[in-house]
């Protein structure tokens, strides 16, 4: 049985036979991720709990924080409801909602099968945000079985009173636009949607640094995007509003790609985001994958899970100093090695296990961080660009590469930076009810994430978080290593 003595996991590819490919090993990395995954969640009973932020001092302090004592508190936010943010967690508490309709590259996992998403983000803003979240995934099904999107919107709005922002998670398309933008217009607290939104303002971060490191121009490059849901719509109404040029980009999608000539679209009410980018990209009308990307500069793929679903000899047929963001989940739709090999000169993915994750998750916790911090009523699309380049250049000081264009998530300065852009450019734009300065935001942000961080920590030293047993790590090694090439 393979030995596992570093709970860190770090160098992953060193755990698996010497014999393997290097297919076998990207292989071998994600049967093992899941499988520990799995044994993990069960171990620990899920990954989330709630632990007071008020002390216990003497039997009357349950009289403060309950009856009668809390009675003034409830007073207080009925004559001045803003006074909730203040007098409860809800400045701080962000709702988690998903229909659980397409968890990752898994689809339709029903109402309840997406808490362990649900979970890991609200694990994620807390440990790299500061910020306390709740995973609250809901039955939105109709009398006809299929989820309601207006079930969904009238949820969110029942639950805003409790919470400072609503992060939106693993909802499918269209549904997606339809609650992100009802709600974004009708709620008085951030609605965000992270695979749509969080996925574009990360992209957009990448994109920047990798167009520097390959010398090229935002506004001259050819992009051609594999997938158009929610993620690449979001991804390319970013971009064109940063600066590229709508003309040279070309959406692809299961049945060619997207242009004024797609009557599916522009007759579907629900598809109105791609009918939008079918008017505004790819003049030409060219129809195929193959087409699209000859000559491309930038690859942008969030589409099925591969690893064959881009070809290698599509890559081949991209320009000098090609960028390849391959970020479908869990597997992307060619691995970094094999796009590597076909000529491109800068791969990303969404995966923490390669180099150059785009994962929305570098964007998120710092973002809702400070939207929370100055109440902001809402998240604008110029909020994530200043997002995207507080992101961009946290990795740029520290010195960009091919193989290093955005910071890692363990780089602590990227969640407060992050939290300190999204809050002023929230002042400029007339959302926030609070005002700060940027360094208030950033000394606010920074604490409260170094204080969440050793919270978890000092759970961990003092063992009410148990440190798992070296042979489940083991265990789910040797099921991954028997599993490869089936």
């Amino acid at each position: 049985m393979p030995k596992i003595t570093d709970l860190k996991l770090e160098n992953l590819e060193a755990l698996f036979p010497e014999n393997f490919t290097p297919d076998q090993i990207a292989e071998g990395q994600t049967l093992f991720l899941k499988e520990l995954a799995e044994s993990m969640h069960e171990f620990y009973g899920g990954k989330m709990q709630t632990v007071p932020k008020a002390g216990y001092y003497g039997f009357n302090w349950f009289n403060v924080w309950y009856s009668p004592g809390v009675s003034r508190v409830s007073t207080e936010i009925r004559d001045n409801p803003e006074r909730s943010f203040d007098l409860s967690n809800r400045g701080n508490l962000v709702a988690v909602v998903s229909d659980s309709t397409r968890v990752l590259g898994d689809g339709d996992c029903g109402p309840a099968g997406g808490l362990g998403v649900m979970e890991g983000k609200a694990y994620l803003m807390k440990y790299l945000g500061g910020v306390d979240a709740i995973a609250l995934c809901i039955d939105a099904r109709g009398d006809d079985g299929k989820s309601d999107p207006k079930k969904i919107i009238d949820f969110v709005k029942m639950v805003q009173p409790s919470v400072g922002a609503v992060n939106l998670e693993d909802i499918s398309q269209p549904n997606c636009f339809e609650v992100l933008d009802t709600l974004r217009e009708t709620c008085d607290i951030p609605v965000w949607h992270d695979d749509a939104q969080g996925t574009g303002c990360v992209t957009l971060a990448g994109l920047i640094n990798a167009l520097k490191v390959a010398g090229k121009k935002l506004e001259e490059v050819k992009i051609t995007m594999l997938g158009a849901g929610a993620a690449n719509s979001s991804i390319a109404s970013l971009i064109i509003q940063a600066g590229g040029d709508p003309q040279k980009i070309i959406l692809c999608d299961a049945a060619g790609t997207l242009h004024s000539g797609r009557t599916d679209f522009r007759d579907n009410p629900g598809f109105y985001k791609q009918w939008e980018l079918c008017q505004r990209t790819n003049p030409n009308m060219v129809n195929s994958i193959e087409e699209a990307m000859k000559g491309a500069d930038v690859l942008i793929a969030l589409s099925r899970p591969g690893p064959d679903t881009v070809k290698p000899e599509w890559v081949r047929s991209m320009a000098d100093k090609a960028i390849c963001f391959v970020c479908a989940n869990p597997v992307p739709e060619i691995y970094p090695h094999a796009a590597k090999a076909a000529g491109a000169y800068i791969v990303a993915t969404g995966r923490g296990d390669f180099p150059n994750q785009v994962n929305n998750s570098l964007c998120f916790p710092g973002l809702l961080k400070g939207a929370l911090l100055v109440k902001a009523r809402k998240i604008t699309d110029t909020m994530a660009i200043a997002a995207a380049y507080a992101i961009a250049g946290v990795a740029e000081k520290k010195g960009l590469s091919p193989d290093y264009i955005a910071p890692l998530m363990n780089e602590t300065e990227t969640f407060p930076a992050v939290a300190k852009a999204v809050a002023l450019q929230a002042i400029e734009d007339g959302v926030a009810r609070h005002e700060m300065t940027g360094d208030e935001v950033y000394a606010q942000a920074k604490r409260e994430i170094d204080e969440a961080r050793a919270l978890t920590h000092h759970l961990i030293d003092n063992q009410f978080i148990k440190e798992p047993p070296a042979e489940m790590l083991e265990a789910a090694l040797e099921k991954a290593i028997a599993q490869v090439g089936r």
